[in-house]
């Protein structure tokens, strides 16, 4: 939450300088990059491979789990869709009227259903004390919890909650809801409404002063690991909602405030939950997903998040290296360099060569303690909403994201490129609070929902909503995609060339980083293959090698994939 920052900035900076250490991917000897006369165009050509197939850039070393293919869509749940108007906050950090609510969260099940994802991730709906604290925005974010087993009545109750996900499921959705599992509101928890179920269940422990994870202040109050009673409270909290409600799972915020062998055995509890609901023969709330936040470098992110192949932690880790490496190579970000660089993809910083083969990290564009892709593509020059420079990179950044093996998460409104309106130049650090428009907050924005609170969207947005639509179904259809192998065939700064292998499934996946269109001449010999390939977006391109090479045209910021056949 909006604790972050530490963290924020240090990777920011770090993946800043690493990148400028590298001098950018340059070419390997097997690349020949040769700029075309025409300055419209650039070409390179591929003899051979640059890298051979990474295994470790499959999805849990290529386990068929379903949660390889998790294509989730996080909703503020304050700020999204107000479906009940008579319990609604109506303050709250960032531009929207804060009204949002689980009702409002049904009302829109078809909407999010009709983007490809199949899950949803609610952020935390515990209850939260509202007005007994001395910071009522604060309280609306969900991330300062006083009780745990009631829903904020905020945002509706019990029973709600669970009409929520039952109704999440019968469109096929799976539900996460976001554990804040290391911190609570400043004026403490009540176990006053303890289910019956877990009578007896003692009080968490909490710190006196601060650690290095957490501050002890007047809003937040700390949690003590070191005392058994903490992490029996939030094993018990984990499972109850998993076997009461049928949750699918947990995202849990600011993951590294718990020790990664309480994370393990948090886990243990959430999966033996979901494997009784499957033995009882639920099909629902069975698959015990666990997903950290831990907002830091893969090495930290390699120790406190994931552990060790011997003592593992979480299985699932947000990727926030590739993230930032996704927004250089083709977006923008707050911190660092965004120069259009392909070798920001899988260099050095964010390559996941530290990860424990078990992982299965979680790649995002955007998410509520960041600005927006379009809100910082507009800051940084980089295209506004009238210029198709704009949209063309959206599309950019969802196709790298669907050719990653892994799951993926969609911020609510990234779909159709939402942005706030004068973001760029409204922007002010001494006045940005009150204006709900500081980087951690501003992305908070009303949902935007088709048919609920939206009669139509530009054309632009409709399109760009139909792409990732199609990008979803290419992922549901082709399992190289979400599980396959690696292969980086290129290093090139330009244009990123990469095929993925799942058994029989083949998939050459291109992308253009560059505001021109790439013409790449790829050897049968770098590819591997030397039989057809069939653009799996587009059926009307289908490709054979001519003199042992294929010649692709690759549209400036864009991706493309092809079928090997």
């Amino acid at each position: 939450m909006n604790k972050h920052i530490w963290h924020r900035s240090a990777i920011s900076v770090a993946m800043a300088l690493a990148l400028a250490a590298c001098g950018g991917g340059g070419g390997s000897s097997s690349t020949d990059d040769s700029s075309s006369t025409d300055d419209s165009v650039y070409s390179l050509t591929i003899s051979s491979s640059a890298n051979s197939a990474d295994s470790r850039m499959t999805c849990n070393q290529g386990a068929d789990v379903a949660a390889c293919d998790l294509r989730m869509y996080q909703i503020m749940v304050e700020a999204f869709v107000n479906g009940d108007d008579s319990i609604n906050y109506n303050t709250g950090y960032g531009p929207s009227e804060h009204k949002g609510d689980l009702q409002g969260i049904i009302d829109s099940l078809d909407y999010i259903a009709g983007t490809g994802v199949n899950a949803i991730w609610l952020t935390p709906i515990f209850n939260s004390c509202k007005g007994e604290t001395s910071d009522a925005k604060l309280e609306a974010t969900g991330y300062f919890a006083c009780d745990y087993f009631t829903v904020d009545p905020m945002f509706g109750d019990s029973a709600k909650l669970k009409e929520l996900v039952d109704a999440a499921h019968d469109k096929g959705l799976y539900v996460f809801l976001d554990g804040v599992f290391g911190h609570a509101s400043g004026i403490g928890i009540t176990m006053d409404n303890v289910p019956s179920s877990l009578s007896g269940l003692a009080e968490p422990a909490t710190l006196t002063s601060s650690s290095s994870t957490c501050t002890v202040s007047s809003t937040q109050t700390c949690f003590d690991y070191d005392s058994s009673d903490t992490l029996a409270f939030f094993k018990a909290v984990a499972a109850y909602y998993v076997t009461e409600y049928g949750i699918d799972g947990w995202r849990l915020d600011q993951a590294y405030q718990v020790p990664v062998s309480d994370l393990e055995a948090i886990r243990g509890a959430v999966e033996t939950a979901a494997a009784a609901r499957a033995a009882d023969g639920e099909e629902w709330g069975t698959l015990g997903y666990m997903v950290g936040e831990v907002w830091s470098g893969q090495d930290y992110i390699a120790s406190n998040g994931y552990g060790t192949s011997s003592a593992p932690g979480l299985l699932s880790n947000f990727d926030f290296p590739m993230h930032y490496g996704l927004m250089q190579a083709v977006g923008s970000e707050t911190s660092a360099s965004s120069n259009s660089d392909a070798s920001a993809l899988y260099a050095s910083w964010n390559d996941g060569s530290v990860y424990p083969d078990f992982a299965i990290p979680n790649l995002f564009i955007g998410n509520h303690d960041i600005p927006r892709l379009g809100d910082l593509l507009q800051r940084t020059g980089r295209g506004d909403v009238d210029e198709d420079e704009y949209w063309l990179r959206h599309k950019a950044v969802f196709s790298f994201m669907a050719a990653t093996s892994g799951p993926m998460t969609v911020y609510y409104g990234d779909e159709i490129g939402d942005q706030l309106d004068g973001f760029s130049t409204q922007v002010s650090s001494s006045t940005c609070a009150s204006q709900g428009l500081c980087d951690d907050h501003v992305s908070r924005t009303d949902g935007r929902v088709l048919g609920v609170t939206e009669d139509s969207l530009t054309t632009n947005e409709t399109s760009l909503k139909a792409y990732v639509k199609s990008l979803m179904d290419l992922r549901d259809d082709h399992p190289a995609l979400a599980q396959g192998s690696l292969t980086r065939i290129s290093d090139d700064d330009n244009v990123f060339v990469s095929r993925k292998d799942n058994g029989s499934d083949q998939i050459l996946y291109l992308l253009n980083t560059q505001g021109t269109d790439a013409v790449v001449t790829l050897s049968t010999t770098a590819l591997g293959d030397d039989g057809t390939l069939d653009n799996l977006l587009d059926s009307s391109d289908s490709l054979s090698a001519s003199d042992g090479n294929y010649t692709i045209t690759v549209p400036a910021y864009s991706g493309v994939f092809y079928q090997i056949n």
